[in-house]
């Protein structure tokens, strides 16, 4: 018989007594979740369960009774996943293939996230990605590394501009997922991932409590590497085209500062007026090689602006795009997976919201958090780069892919979120 604690959906209400959250309670059968009427509602009601569950020090539950469906269960595991990936979820029925293969998966990507900078840093994140989906996907996965002056070579100006004051080397990684066997098969979706390993801020540089988290700046590159690593897990037939853009962001007498131009491959000139608006700076080189690539679909995830956080907190991830039918694809897909996820503002005009006098554009405004509708003028600037005039193209701002302490539905550090998500696009199409 099993040791786990048992979970239990129930149309009970707890106690008159009951001292605590009474949407779940414990008796001596284990952790008992009253049954809500919206589906929304009892999922963050189960996740709050799971977190209290690790909160009381147990290791090992399992979900009992009827009404487990997978959305349910992943719910659960979601809260009663702790910092160190040690807990166990005994996950049941028909989904437990599945719930498995994506807890595994998303261990994976939070473990990446949650290690400190002196483990996770430009050069090693690629290789244990390219390792990691190797491991998985053998002989259809090419991959190569530009890193150092060699990105200057190649005119990635943006990735060694913002790396290039850090004792490690910046670096570019395009990993090639093809399982077609044609070598000139067409690349169906470019993958971008913002891979800022530390993020002092330049010498727009963060504040003690600012920068305290900022290993989690390479978020949106292990949450794009754990969605194609989920969905080749998941069949996914179509070559993909994994690029991440790497770089720590340090301070020395070779760092970029404010007032600085950079000439991107393009011919779009950028004025710096923010060093701390390093993401989008980088992210831009990906943008341009996805399509040299020819990608038919590209998709960026970043954690890329405060704004966004205080747009849509820090329980959702926020969406970009020019393209209305892609757009709606992602919604459908966020919806599909329970991961919350809000569109916000998008249009041609944002590429001229933050004006330079000495070149095209500037990174940025100015001004804290780059000011008004920040987090859509960040956008607007990616979309000077996107191919096709942004059609075929989506930006993720990780609004909620870390936390630097526990609350009520999440352990500290990294939350997964946006990787079922982006999966889900990938397998669709």
């Amino acid at each position: 018989m099993s040791s786990a604690v048992q979970v239990r959906l129930t149309q009970t209400p707890a106690p008159a007594n009951y001292k605590g959250n009474s949407a779940c309670y414990l008796t001596a059968e284990g952790m008992q979740i009253v049954q809500l009427e919206s589906e929304a509602l009892l999922l963050r009601s189960i996740q709050k369960a799971g977190r209290k569950l690790d909160q009381l020090g147990m290791t090992e539950i399992e979900p009992a009774g009827e009404g487990w469906t997978r959305d349910r269960q992943w719910a659960l595991s979601q809260g009663f996943t702790d910092t160190k990936s040690s807990n166990q979820v005994n996950f049941v029925g028909d989904a437990k293939p599945e719930l498995e293969q994506l807890r595994d998966v998303v261990r994976w990507s939070r473990e990446l996230i949650n290690l400190p900078s002196s483990e996770i840093y430009p050069e090693s994140l690629c290789e244990r990605v390219i390792a990691k989906l190797k491991d998985v996907a053998g002989e259809h996965v090419t991959a190569r590394v530009v890193a150092g002056d060699q990105l200057l070579a190649e005119e990635r100006f943006g990735i060694h501009t913002v790396g290039r004051a850090s004792q490690r080397a910046p670096a570019l990684l395009e990993l090639d997922y093809n399982p077609t066997g044609n070598a000139d098969a067409a690349v169906e979706f470019a993958l971008i991932g913002k891979g800022i390993t530390f993020d002092t801020g330049g010498y727009s540089i963060k504040s003690n409590e600012g920068m305290v988290a900022m290993k989690c700046d390479m978020g949106g590159a292990a949450t794009v590497a754990g969605a194609l690593l989920l969905a080749i897990a998941q069949g996914l037939q179509k070559r993909v085209s994994l690029l991440l853009c790497c770089a720590e962001n340090m301070i020395d007498g070779t760092a970029y500062k404010n007032g600085d131009i950079i000439t991107y491959k393009n011919g779009v000139s950028v004025e710096i007026v923010n060093t701390d608006a390093e993401g989008r700076v980088v992210l831009a080189d990906g943008l341009l090689r996805a399509g040299e690539l020819g990608a038919k679909k590209i998709i960026d995830a970043a954690t890329l602006t405060g704004a966004a956080q205080v747009a849509v907190g820090t329980e959702y991830n926020a969406l970009f795009s020019v393209d209305e039918a892609y757009a709606m694809q992602a919604l459908q897909a966020a919806a599909d997976t329970a991961e919350p996820l809000w569109r916000l503002p998008l249009a041609s005009w944002h590429q001229e919201n933050c004006p330079s006098a000495f070149a095209d554009t500037a990174n940025s405004r100015p001004i804290k958090g780059g000011g008004a509708g920040g987090a859509s003028n960040a956008a607007g600037f990616l979309l000077r780069f996107a191919p096709n005039q942004g059609q075929g193209w989506l930006h993720f701002d990780l609004a909620a892919a870390y936390h630097g302490n526990a609350n009520a539905l999440w352990a500290a550090g990294a939350t997964g979120l946006g990787i079922r998500n982006i999966a889900k696009l990938l397998t669709n199409a």
